[in-house]
């Protein structure tokens, strides 16, 4: 039985999606100091996860996918 590999395109669009996640997360915090910084890193870390969570979650779904093609 040959395993079938999830769409390579599609897993480079996720990695692409996950970095500007990441990319977004940062530049939220750019320049910010004191309080400003504790209150938007605290949002933009929970959008951040959420977002990690979101594309987590189609990985799997390819990956099961890819799987029941098989």
């Amino acid at each position: 039985m040959t395993a079938i590999a999830p769409d390579t395109a599609k897993l480079q669009e996720l990695e692409q999606e996950t970095r500007q996640a990441w990319f977004a997360y940062r530049e939220s915090l750019q320049d910010l100091t004191g309080p400003d910084y504790e209150q938007t890193e605290s949002e933009s870390w929970a959008l951040l996860q959420s977002e990690l969570r979101r594309l987590e979650r189609r990985r799997r779904l390819l990956s099961v996918d890819a799987q029941s093609a098989g």
